[in-house]
């Protein structure tokens, strides 16, 4: 079980010695640092001119920066161990200071600002996000600089539920299929034998299901396991607590909905309106998650979380009082990782190759000694 425990700490591999046995040793890059450029710009602008079609978005400009008594900040989990960035504006010779912090992502801001821009059921924004998250520890598929589309979409009482979320899942991988398609198009060196193509479906699983399938092993060898037999899924309901006594993974209590009961489709109690898109990443040999999103809480399941967590104390805060009071609407939403999605289609094994950041010589030296360069 402690090994359990240790794998809700957070995402990453964990130390350098056990990097090294399961960074790739067979790696050639299929393109160069200047052809990486050019796919990836590609595929950006058209992942997010289709996202805007397929969930009716538009872009919005996103904020870095945060007031630290907002309460808009992501804290990513619910134990506080991912702290953001804060630091003192001295403003007007310490007259009139705000305090700040760099943002660990949007998802509470997006919420907000559905209400800023005037967003109506069925309508949404997409941002092109940027982040800093200091408490990652660094290695092929993990930075403290974070790129994500983070969209949000304004939702009606009755879309609540798995089906609505199924459907919009669906159609996020459409986008990003065609995303492969585009970039395979115009560098075929891409697609090979060696490093199959994205499957055209996603596989949908509860996390009760895949801990009823592997209840020995932790979280991440779970999804290792079940991405051996389907090599594209989405996971329901992280965060609940499962059946062994632990959530699938932490979830922070005031954005997802983790909590609502639901149905299987065949019959079956489950919980949560939330989940995960994971793959197979053939390159690295590992799994790769793709992006996290959710149907997010209402003032009922807001409090519920918070009472689980011990954390009714955020309520005082005003992005929570807005949730409480209506003043904003009730949406979906998420966050697709962009270093992480073009690392996956365009066959890279560290994110340093598609992102530029910063990362310790002992990563940079392992990935050297296998023909892995980053960009700097």
């Amino acid at each position: 079980m402690l090994d359990k425990v240790a794998d809700l700490a957070g995402p990453g591999i964990g130390n350098y010695d056990d990097l090294a046995k399961v960074l790739p040793t067979d790696y050639t890059t299929p393109l160069s640092p200047k052809e990486t450029m050019i796919a990836l710009y590609a595929a950006k602008q058209y992942i997010e001119d289709n996202l805007c079609r397929e969930l009716n978005l538009i872009p919005v400009q996103v904020p870095l920066i945060v007031d630290s008594q907002s309460g808009v900040n992501d804290y990513l989990d619910r134990d506080g161990s991912r702290t953001p960035i804060q630091f003192h504006i001295n403003n007007d010779h310490n007259q009139h200071p705000i305090d700040a912090e760099v943002v660990q992502a949007a998802t509470k801001w997006k919420r907000m600002a559905l209400a800023q821009f005037g967003m109506n059921p069925g309508e949404g924004l997409l941002t092109d996000m940027r982040a800093v998250r200091k408490d990652y520890f660094l290695d092929h598929d993990h930075s403290v600089y974070v790129d994500q589309w983070d969209w949000e979409r304004a939702i009606i009482p009755q879309e609540r539920n798995l089906d609505f979320l199924t459907w919009v899942v669906q159609r996020i991988w459409k986008v990003l299929k065609g995303a492969e398609q585009l970039v395979q198009g115009m560098f075929p060196e891409l697609k090979s034998d060696k490093y199959p193509d994205m499957p055209e479906e996603l596989v949908f699983l509860h996390a009760e299901d895949i801990l009823a399938r592997y209840p020995n092993l932790p979280r991440k060898q779970r999804e290792t396991a079940v991405l051996q037999e389907y090599p594209a899924v989405f996971i329901y309901g992280i965060g609940w607590t499962l059946a062994d006594g632990y959530p699938h993974e932490m979830r922070a209590a005031d954005y997802d909905d983790w909590v609502t009961e639901t149905v299987s489709k065949d019959g079956r109690p489950m919980h949560g309106l939330n989940g995960d898109i994971l793959v197979w990443n053939p390159v690295t040999r590992r799994r790769h998650e793709l992006s996290s999103m959710g149907i997010r809480v209402n003032k009922q399941t807001l409090v519920q979380q918070l009472d689980i967590t011990n954390q009714l104390h955020f309520l005082d805060m005003p992005y929570h009082q807005a949730i409480l009071n209506d003043d904003i609407p009730l949406s979906i939403g998420g966050g697709i990782g962009q270093s992480r999605t073009f690392m996956y289609l365009l066959k890279k094994a560290h994110l340093g190759e598609v992102s530029v950041t910063v990362w310790p010589q002992i990563l940079k030296d392992l990935g050297a000694e296998r023909n892995i360069f980053v960009l700097e």
